[in-house]
């Protein structure tokens, strides 16, 4: 998400996403009931309310997409609880995070903030693809080269200037802390902009929450 981008653009314009009755299966970290996440991406939300062609994340479905593993209809209901149990068996011998919200993000197709620090959960990801390839054997992915944690709070619907939002939003917001203690498995039901979503099941760090 760097450097900053001139031109934001339609995220959902040439994007392929599941139609009416499909699904796909994430890794998400879900922060919504965290107050402190809720409450900066409140105020970066309201910094940009007077800008239109943005799609605000909902505060419920606040969250750090950690890895996309597939299709629901590759990976049946019994292979997702296996998966389930085997991301819990790994991220046992994990420790919860303490985390640091703050610095903005921005790309053509979204606004984040970043989510710091970065390594941990880099060993969490690796862990999650771990367990989904001993079940589905496969590793997952995610968008783009490297993977940075961040929390997402608008995502771009058409193309305008960056400049402005930039302006409005700028780069650093007061920095929120609070801890992270699962990985959520959640399949997104049709497109992503619907927030269909319904919960597999948790893994938590340190076997319990």
């Amino acid at each position: 998400m760097s450097p900053l981008p001139t031109h934001m653009i339609n995220r959902w314009q040439n994007r392929q996403e599941p139609g009416p009755g499909q699904g796909t299966l994430y890794w998400h970290i879900l922060v919504g009931d965290h107050p402190e996440a809720r409450d900066l991406a409140h105020t970066a939300q309201k910094r940009l309310a007077g800008f239109h062609g943005l799609h605000m994340t909902p505060p419920e479905w606040l969250h750090i997409t950690t890895l996309v593993v597939g299709s629901t209809d590759e990976i049946p209901a019994e292979q997702q609880l296996d998966m389930l149990a085997a991301a819990s068996e790994l991220l046992a011998g994990f420790r919860p995070v303490d985390v640091t919200l703050g610095r903005i993000l921005y790309h053509p197709e979204a606004i984040a903030s970043e989510v710091q620090p970065a390594d941990p959960l880099r060993q969490i990801r690796k862990a999650l693809q771990t367990a989904t390839l001993k079940v589905t054997g496969r590793e997952g992915h995610t968008e783009g080269l490297a993977w940075t944690p961040h929390m997402t709070l608008a995502y771009s619907e058409t193309e305008q200037p960056a400049q402005p939002l930039i302006t409005a939003l700028g780069r650093e917001l007061s920095t929120s802390e609070f801890t992270i203690n699962a990985v959520t498995l959640v399949v997104q039901q049709g497109p992503e902009r619907l927030w269909d979503w319904d919960l597999v099941g948790q893994a938590p760090l340190g076997g319990r929450r």
